[in-house]
């Protein structure tokens, strides 16, 4: 039997996006629909959403939305740019008619006013979902009104609540006045309900409200009921563990497909890797890099962060570059790294290659031109890196945690089973002991191709994911009827 599912964001790819959340969002409900379910997604109509590409046509009139001592009007308009899913579009230009998605001063009375304004629509309209998916803290207060002010509310009583987490470490924390300001009782602001550590936390209100709860890799579900990546809500977690569930994101197969990719010079597949060379000469061109085919390639694709394993590399890079190889690295982000890697380029000119910004052609060319991915993530709840340098052929070294430990298998020259390689510590000792051991995997020919070939057969399409998420909605269900 097929199910009304709503998925519900901050951010969807096609219309806004400033990470993974968007493309997980926007892929999904793809998916979800080949599946043969009936899918809608619901963000905010950003003043940045192309309205030439959505054409946005309005739903009836503007639904009042209460929040705190004044009523909001928000429009809802919907678009079918995501082919099979249609997608509502909240319209509020005094809250998302700004220059970025996030970082305002009154986020929590913005998303109180994405997530009501649903409710208020869904009120009304004529179609109404079985299940609502909630994602991140910016929905965290969907399940929250459905359980309290909507809670004897015939038209939306039914319709049960999955919350995942993408990623903890962001939770829509905020002063304890924000209760007022999006509309909530003040019985809430307790250590059992929304109070966190004196202030209002709106993640821990989805945490504690939805039927049930996912995060983006099983490994990452374990890892987040620990002090070391709980970040303080791993008390909360441990109390919901019979109903947390780790579901491994996908990946977009036909964006990421080294056969068709039309951002390659050359394309290739498991079976003539005689296109990834060409790639690869692309690449070192691209950078200004010496066109030696035989010298080992690492690529970096990453916000350039500590918590992206940055640290690590930047004890490791200095010892590296004293060795036969290149690097072609990718990125924005915290300005020590800038500097590091930018002296580290100029000193290093025939071996480093770094670009400073976001540039997706050149993202396509360094997944297909490297022989390497590095991911040394201190924490990644799920990643896609990794899943897309295994579909070209690109061998990823991770660190084991969270969604890296549950794609990357180490390789094992004696057996020939495995596609990349993993460290545990979050030393620079143990990931240049990882990039040691890959270096000599690829001085032998014969198991250096037998570890492409298992890269390029692992499977990480959506259809895997989303056939988990269905079971997961039913569950849901189910759970919220009884």
């Amino acid at each position: 039997m097929s199910l009304r599912i709503l998925l519900c964001a901050s951010e969807v790819v096609p219309f806004a996006k400033t990470g993974g959340l968007a493309d997980v969002a926007g892929a999904l409900p793809k998916a979800l629909a080949a599946l043969g379910h009936e899918v809608r997604v619901a963000l905010p109509r950003y003043q940045g959403i192309d309205a030439k590409q959505a054409k946005p046509k309005p739903v009836g009139s503007p639904v009042s939305v209460p929040l705190g001592k004044e009523t909001v009007k928000v429009g809802v308009e919907v678009s079918e740019q995501i082919p099979g899913v249609k997608a509502y579009l909240l319209d509020c230009p005094r809250y998302f008619h700004r220059g970025g998605l996030y970082g305002e001063p009154d986020d929590a009375e913005r998303f109180a006013v994405f997530c009501r304004g649903l409710l208020q629509f869904l009120r009304r309209d004529q179609w109404r979902p079985q299940v609502i998916h909630a994602n991140d803290w910016q929905t965290g207060l969907i399940p929250v009104y459905l359980k309290t002010a909507y809670a004897g509310d015939d038209r939306l009583s039914a319709i049960a609540t999955v919350y995942t987490i993408h990623n903890l470490a962001y939770q829509g924390v905020f002063p304890p006045e924000t209760m007022d300001q999006v509309g909530l009782d003040h019985s809430l602001f307790t250590p059992e309900a929304l109070e966190f550590y004196g202030q209002v936390n709106l993640m821990k209100g989805g945490l504690l409200f939805a039927d049930l709860l996912s995060t983006v890799s099983e490994t990452y579900s374990r890892e987040i009921q620990t002090a070391e990546l709980g970040e303080r809500l791993e008390g909360v977690l441990a109390k919901r563990q019979a109903d947390l569930f780790g579901v491994l994101n996908g990946i977009d197969c036909e964006e990421w497909n080294p056969a068709a990719d039309s951002l390659l010079p050359a394309r290739y597949g498991p079976d003539d890797l005689a296109g990834k060379a060409a790639n690869k000469a692309a690449l070192q061109e691209k950078l200004n890099l010496p066109q030696r085919p035989e010298v080992p390639l690492f690529g970096l694709v990453s916000r350039l962060a500590g918590q992206k394993g940055l640290d690590i590399l930047a004890e490791v890079m200095p010892h590296l570059l004293q060795l036969d190889v290149q690097f072609a690295l990718l990125g924005t982000g915290e300005q020590q790294y800038h500097d590091l890697l930018s002296d580290l380029a100029k000193r290093h000119p025939a071996k480093l290659g770094l670009t400073l910004g976001f540039d997706n052609p050149l993202a396509h060319l360094i997944y297909a031109g490297s022989d390497f991915f590095l991911m040394p993530s201190r924490y990644e709840p799920c990643g896609l890196g990794q899943m897309i340098s295994l579909r070209y052929g690109t061998i990823p070294i991770v660190r084991r945690t969270g969604g890296l430990a549950d794609t990357v298998v180490d390789f094992n020259p004696e057996s020939g089973q495995g596609n990349g390689f993993s460290f545990r510590d979050h030393t620079a000792v143990a990931l240049f002991g990882a990039i040691a051991r890959a270096l000599l995997t690829l001085k032998v020919q014969p198991a250096w191709r037998r570890l492409v070939q298992n890269a390029m057969a692992s499977d990480f399409s959506w259809g895997r994911s989303a056939q988990a998420y269905v079971e997961l909605y039913r569950r849901a269900i189910k759970r919220h009827r009884s």
